[in-house]
């Protein structure tokens, strides 16, 4: 039996299937083949720079009819996106917020720019998302309803919503989840900002609780370079943030007037311009990506003490970041696999820090976390750009 995880038979199989003619192979990179310098340099020519352009509505406009959703508005990024879901979904100053505590530090952020409090749940091993089984269980122990509304007996204040994260583009158990939500009168808000492409039996992430965020940072599956997006089926909900994210000005021929806070988040045409041009080319990035994963998997089958994580049976994902999962018998190891990845110009990383670990957050409220905390020191992220596949 193997006593130690075989470093050089990992790095071997990465070398195969990554570009031996780069000295430096990204985690994700961009890809831009289509139609970017057309669409951006028509912003350049014509002026229109900023949110008021054309680019802006046809961005929204193919989001929506991409995703299978009602609406969508566009913003400047993800982080933004979900701060305005969480504003509309009714969190207030002082409620509670299920997450994650395995995401990235936006979600729990985007909790905190509304005055809440982040409240950490456990994830399932098999779809790195939350675990509905287990947050139903804790739920029962800890919440009881005033009024019609959930309440933490433990701290008082008031749950409001659940905020799935679906983990590296896989998305989390959706059904048994909306469940959940519905026993407790808890609104879901989805964080679908890894998630564009991906599907949940047969239906796009990111339309099954009223609102959701997606985002197009510079190393998503398509990118405007900093930018994201709110989804909903709500006409009302989507006037409202775009309103809210527009300063809440009040339309006028020329006066300047605002009739609640509001927020410069509006997406600037230039952003839109190269997001359309992105998005024409997203079936394409879709199944190169497939492809990349694919050729993980049959090259890491048989390799003792690391598997490739695979999307979840219910689930077509995007497999935007491919993850190794290392044995639970090897993770003293991870660190030494990470440092002679990158040394070789092969980026890897490990998974984000757990949300209740960081010191800003690490005095709220939380279950039991074991599965995160395992898989914390488990997971290892290695490259994943459509462009791989492009220069193999």
């Amino acid at each position: 039996m193997n006593m130690s995880l075989d470093i050089d038979s990992v790095l071997q199989k990465l070398k195969e299937i990554l570009p031996g003619e780069k000295e430096f192979i990204g985690l994700h990179e961009p890809c831009f083949g289509g139609n970017e310098w057309a669409y951006v340099k028509e912003c350049l020519d014509t002026g229109w720079v900023s949110s008021a352009g054309k680019y802006v509505e046809k961005f929204e406009s193919m989001l929506a009819e991409y995703t299978g959703a009602q609406k969508a508005v566009a913003v400047v990024n993800g982080t933004a996106a979900l701060h305005i879901c969480l504003k509309l979904a009714g969190v207030d100053c002082g409620d509670e917020v299920i997450i994650p505590s395995l995401t990235f530090v936006a979600t729990a952020n985007a909790v905190m720019y509304c005055g809440a409090v982040p409240h950490f749940a456990d994830v399932e091993e098999s779809t790195l998302g939350l675990d509905p089984s287990k947050l139903a269980d804790y739920l029962k122990e800890i919440a009881e309803k005033r009024d019609g509304i959930c309440h933490n007996r433990l701290t008082g204040r008031a749950i409001k919503a659940v905020v799935p994260m679906h983990t590296f583009g896989h998305p989390v158990d959706l059904e048994p989840l909306l469940e959940v939500c519905r026993q407790f009168g808890l609104e879901l808000v989805e964080d679908a900002a890894e998630s564009l492409g991906s599907f949940y039996k047969g239906r796009h992430t990111g339309t099954f609780g009223r609102l959701s965020a997606i985002s197009f940072n510079g190393n998503k599956t398509i990118t405007t370079g900093g930018g994201g997006i709110i989804l909903t089926n709500d006409e009302e909900l989507a006037k409202k943030a775009k309103h809210m994210t527009t300063t809440a000005k009040v339309p006028h021929r020329w006066a300047f007037n605002h009739d609640m806070v509001g927020y410069n988040y509006r997406m600037p045409n230039l952003n839109a311009a190269l997001g359309c041009a992105q998005m024409e080319q997203l079936p394409d990035f879709l199944r190169k990506k497939r492809d990349l994963a694919q050729k993980y998997q049959a090259l890491f089958t048989g390799i003792h003490g690391v598997q490739v994580f695979r999307e979840p049976a219910f689930a077509v994902s995007n497999y935007w970041l491919n993850a190794l999962i290392i044995d639970e018998e090897f993770v003293a190891q991870r660190d030494e696999l990470l440092e002679a990845t990158n040394a070789v110009g092969i980026q890897t990383r490990p998974v984000w820090t757990l949300m209740h670990r960081l010191p800003m957050y690490h005095q709220c409220p939380r279950m039991n976390l074991s599965v995160s905390e395992k898989l914390e020191q488990r997971i290892i992220n290695v490259p994943s750009s459509v462009i791989m596949c492009e220069l193999k």
